[in-house]
């Protein structure tokens, strides 16, 4: 990462591709396109040529594409390889960020190599993720798993904080958007320590969340359910003494365990500010 992304606050749309495909991502998706289907192609004698009879996976996928998702009359479709080749290219380099995901998600369904569905889009999935994108196969489908609403509630979060609040934020959505070496486990653990330094501001006491929590709620009045909640999300992140530890041992903590510490602890934060407004 650059020094500005690491060190600057990028917000939480712009690191999460919401409704967008950048550069990075886009040629991602095409490259696994080339390795899991184009590459299958093999030729004859003159040339690459599609057909039932010289290669009837690409071609049968190809006559969908034309029939079913460009619509196109089928006798558009060259026999000549490097031509179909040519216009599927420009059409995925040219086309809206949700046609990308069409494309993706029709040929996932549509080819009949062996095997090559749960593959493809176990493939798939891993790309979205080193690429930030809000969107994953889900059940056979391009499924939104990261809303507008989310995103919107780690910025305001980040923005209307505390300084010390808004840097554990900002730190804990930079190793989650870290491209080239994403670092879930300190993600979460910053988007915890975001909320000991809020409750901490608030309550004018210092400890853990754990131990501030039953201060706050003196102070600000939490709803019981709200309280006892929360107090049960950061017990998943620490022992008795406080000392982090269950969730965070685990050897696989996953872009959507650190995503929804983040947002949890955003919402969170925004919910406490409201109230210590009201009862100011």
């Amino acid at each position: 990462m650059r020094f500005s992304e690491r060190f600057g606050y990028k917000q939480a749309r712009d690191s999460i591709q919401l409704e967008s495909v950048d550069e990075a991502l886009l040629n991602s998706l095409w490259s696994l396109l080339k390795v899991s289907i184009w590459d299958d192609i093999s030729s004859s004698f003159n040339g690459y040529f599609i057909s039932r009879d010289s290669n009837p996976q690409i071609y049968s996928l190809c006559e969908k594409l034309w029939l079913n998702y460009f619509k196109y009359p089928l006798d558009t479709l060259s026999p000549r390889w490097v031509e179909v080749h040519s216009q599927l290219r420009g059409y995925f380099f040219g086309c809206s960020w949700y046609e990308v995901y069409d494309f993706i998600e029709f040929c996932s369904q549509n080819y009949e190599k062996y095997q090559f569905r749960d593959h493809f889009q176990v493939a798939c999935n891993q790309i979205l993720e080193r690429e930030m994108s809000a969107y994953r196969f889900v059940g056979g489908q391009i499924a939104q798993i990261t809303e507008r609403e989310q995103l919107e509630e780690i910025d305001k979060a980040i923005l209307n904080s505390e300084e010390a609040v808004k840097l554990h934020l900002e730190r804990s959505l930079q190793l989650l958007s870290d491209r080239n070496n994403p670092d879930y486990r300190n993600s979460i653990k910053e988007s915890i320590s975001a909320i000991e330094s809020l409750v901490s501001i608030i309550t004018g006491k210092k400890g853990t969340l754990g131990q501030l929590i039953k201060k706050l709620d003196e102070q600000i009045a939490l709803h019981s359910a709200l309280k006892t909640a929360f107090s049960s999300l950061y017990g998943f992140t620490s022992d008795e003494n406080g000392i982090r530890h269950a969730l965070l041992e685990q050897s696989r903590i996953t872009f959507d365990d650190a995503k929804f510490f983040l947002v949890v602890c955003s919402a969170f934060s925004n919910y406490v500010l409201s109230k210590v407004e009201v009862s100011d």
